[in-house]
């Protein structure tokens, strides 16, 4: 990262509850859910090219480099405003991949607002979501880096003001393909669409869990453990699970009792995106 003349973070999301209405002749899902920002993620560094070329210089295993979803979110935006300028991209991983918490979908959310600053291009947020869209149902909310009740296929957003608990993430060494999770006959496809954009009375569920359980007993066993000390869910399609507490003291003191063999983080909830915060600061600095 010592090359990178700008770092951003790459927030990570939870799925406070994650509703599943229906299926759509296209193959994706109606759902019905409410992203919320955490304080801890990945860091992306940055430096200018000026001979267009996309260089990630952090390998990620399994992944080839033009497959990651950086390298094709960064030349998307090269593709989109015809610029003839390319980066130096640096990674810093911190985010499991198939956690549900958003990983990649930030990554390349980071990317698409970091370029669009590096390079001056002055696109609006508008206009970056909807190139996030294509490259991830996700990427859209962290492109605009608020809190949000998500409809549609989780493009659908209203930005919502929540409580900013503090949440222990425990991580299952496991990873779970979404695409598996929601190809799954056993999905629950009829969940009553909530009306008020918000959290439902109750908080909701999240009907990936179920089958997520049945499925991945590393999940099951990571819920169970978490239930005895404050009630606990999934994120998304998993396999991070969470619990809220009112301060960090409390999520500290049972993240030291989950066993060694089940990692876990602790961060605050987050109504406005690190990465918008980081981004704001910039731009004060160059107009100050």
């Amino acid at each position: 990262m010592h090359e990178a003349t700008l770092i951003l973070p790459a927030p990570a999301k939870l799925n406070l509850f994650l509703h599943i209405l229906g299926r759509r002749p296209d193959g994706y899902h109606e759902l019905q859910t409410v992203f919320q920002f955490l304080d801890h993620g990945d860091e992306l560094g940055f430096r200018l090219r000026d001979d267009g070329e996309i260089r990630l210089h952090t390998a990620i295993a399994g992944v080839p480099h033009d497959s990651n979803l950086i390298v094709r979110a960064a030349r998307r935006l090269q593709q989109e405003s015809a610029t003839r300028l390319g980066a130096d991209i640096w990674l810093d991983k911190r985010l499991p991949m198939g956690g549900g918490i958003g990983g990649g979908s930030s990554d390349a959310a980071t990317t698409l607002l970091g370029l669009n600053h590096l390079w001056r291009l002055g696109f609006g947020l508008e206009r970056l979501a909807a190139l996030g869209l294509e490259l991830g149902a996700d990427v859209p909310v962290f492109v605009r880096g608020r809190a949000a009740f998500a409809g549609g296929v989780g493009e659908q957003l209203v930005p919502v003001t929540l409580e900013e608990p503090w949440f222990l993430v425990a991580v299952p060494q496991v990873s779970v393909s979404t695409a598996e999770i929601f190809c799954a006959p056993e999905l629950t496809r009829d969940t009553p669409a909530i009306r008020v954009c918000g959290l439902p009375e109750g908080g909701g569920h999240n009907d990936c869990q179920p089958v997520v359980e049945q499925r991945y007993p590393e999940v099951r066993n990571a819920l169970n453990l978490l239930n005895k000390f404050v009630p606990a869910r999934m994120t998304g399609t998993g396999a991070c699970v969470f619990g809220s507490f009112p301060n960090r003291d409390d999520a500290d003191k049972v993240s030291r009792q989950l066993p060694a063999t089940l990692p876990s983080f602790v961060a605050q909830g987050r109504n406005i995106s690190m990465l918008h915060r980081k981004l704001e600061t910039l731009v004060q600095e160059v107009s100050a």
